[in-house]
């Protein structure tokens, strides 16, 4: 058996017919016929048999001529991981991944309609795998192509886009041009794939008058327009479907069709607003925790957080921002995290809506000890937002006072009943 044969596998009461895409030890991964991969473990109860045999040639990006446009804006296209732009042998279920100009403009032709476009690959991670070291990888990247080009798109897995998208808010300092986030839910072989439109529309923003860090993707799970969400008032909703990303606690910046059509929404930062010089400030301090409250929850986990040093602490509360203060309560280690400079923050976990410590007597308490309610942050964005703050002061005072302060539009004064599932 060799790639590229077609085969009948049998196990037991189980049957499956494919393409051979991959052979690792004593594991077969066949193409279905349905389009998706399947990996199966041959052993002595595995029956094998070769349908029909096949020539595979090696697949080669498609070429592409690239010509530069002087009436077209410059993009940079940044790829930190995913499947977008990437090139597909039909054939086989082979993917190619191309990372030039003129192949990702082959693969995604309608890009040239709207910018000149040069690439960079810079992360070869799926998110769920990046650590604070490469959000400052990415920042320090995009602060490079920002000095010739008009925007940026960034390419990025989708399970942790929403943390690198906060962190980089914070990061890039006086941002004078669009930073766009896209991704892809399907994965580029596959028929109902979202990459394409994610791109097209990526691009397009990066060409606006946005001077914010923003994802761009899917608004609905058909193929007809994009949502553009603030980098730091995001958040993945759903595991699969590509209209995944939702803004919260906000209406998303705006529309963007794949004709080119724009839509604004909301409020944003544009170019013309921004007169200080922008720089990349990615000082971070990175012994920050998160702490979900739940029934039954040991405060010694707490203490663990505290032997271990870290410097600040993100609660994700039930309803308006509480935990437990009768029972096993978390009152007495929160206080002693504090007492030893810690800097204790409170979010919600039902991710909509703001933390209040004035409606009800426990949350109070914790206002009374120290901590600090972050009305209507996404525990993400706290959980960045915190790191880069205490990547600048130590002081606990400055630090209360920078975690309450907008600094990159992460607060959002007024909230609407029609924000709510949008």
């Amino acid at each position: 058996m060799k790639l590229g044969d077609f085969v009948v596998i049998k196990k037991q009461k189980d049957v499956w017919k494919g393409k051979i895409i991959q052979k690792k030890g004593r594991y077969l991964t066949l193409k279905l016929d349905s389009g998706y991969n399947i990996g199966i473990l041959i052993d002595k109860n595995t029956k094998v048999k070769i349908i029909k045999k096949s020539e595979i040639k090696k697949h080669k990006p498609i070429k592409f001529e690239i010509k530069f446009d002087e009436k077209k804006p410059l993009v940079s296209i940044l790829s930190a991981g995913g499947t977008i732009a990437s090139s597909i042998d039909y054939s086989t279920g082979a993917i190619s991944a191309s990372y030039s100009a003129g192949e990702i403009v082959a693969a995604v032709p309608e890009l040239a309609d709207f910018a000149n476009i040069k690439t960079k690959k810079i992360l070869e991670e799926m998110s769920e795998n990046l650590l604070p070291k490469h959000w400052k990888k990415i920042a320090i990247e995009v602060g490079k192509e920002l000095k010739d080009c008009e925007g940026v798109v960034i390419t990025h897995g989708t399970d942790t886009l929403s943390y690198t998208t906060s962190a980089l808010s914070f990061m890039l300092k006086n941002l004078n041009k669009p930073v766009v986030f896209t991704f892809a839910q399907k994965s580029s072989d596959r028929g109902s794939s979202d990459s394409a439109i994610n791109l097209v529309c990526s691009t397009i923003t990066a060409t606006k008058d946005i001077a914010e860090v923003v994802v761009v993707g899917h608004a609905s799970i058909d193929d007809n327009y994009c949502f553009i969400h603030r980098g730091n008032k995001v958040r993945k909703m759903h595991s699969s479907q590509r209209n995944a990303f939702r803004s919260i606690n906000s209406f998303p910046i705006g529309k963007v069709w794949p004709s080119g059509k724009i839509e604004f929404l909301g409020g944003y930062r544009s170019r013309k607003e921004v007169k200080e010089k922008f720089y990349v400030d990615d000082k971070i301090e990175e012994k920050v925790g998160i702490v979900k409250a739940y029934p039954g929850l040991d405060p010694e986990l707490i203490d663990w957080y505290i032997n271990k040093g870290y410097k600040g602490l993100v609660i994700e509360g039930t309803g308006l921002g509480h935990v437990n203060v009768k029972s096993k309560s978390l009152l007495p280690k929160i206080k002693r995290a504090i007492s030893e400079g810690m800097i204790v923050c409170m979010t919600t976990q039902t991710i909509y809506g703001r933390v209040n410590p004035w409606v009800y007597s426990p949350a109070r308490k914790l206002l009374d000890i120290g901590v600090i309610y972050l009305e209507d942050l996404l525990t993400e964005t706290a959980y960045t937002k915190l790191m880069w703050v205490l990547g600048h002061t130590k002081d606990m005072e400055k630090a209360r006072e920078l975690m309450l302060e907008n600094l990159a539009g992460e607060f959002n004064p007024r909230l609407e009943p029609n924000q709510f599932l949008v």
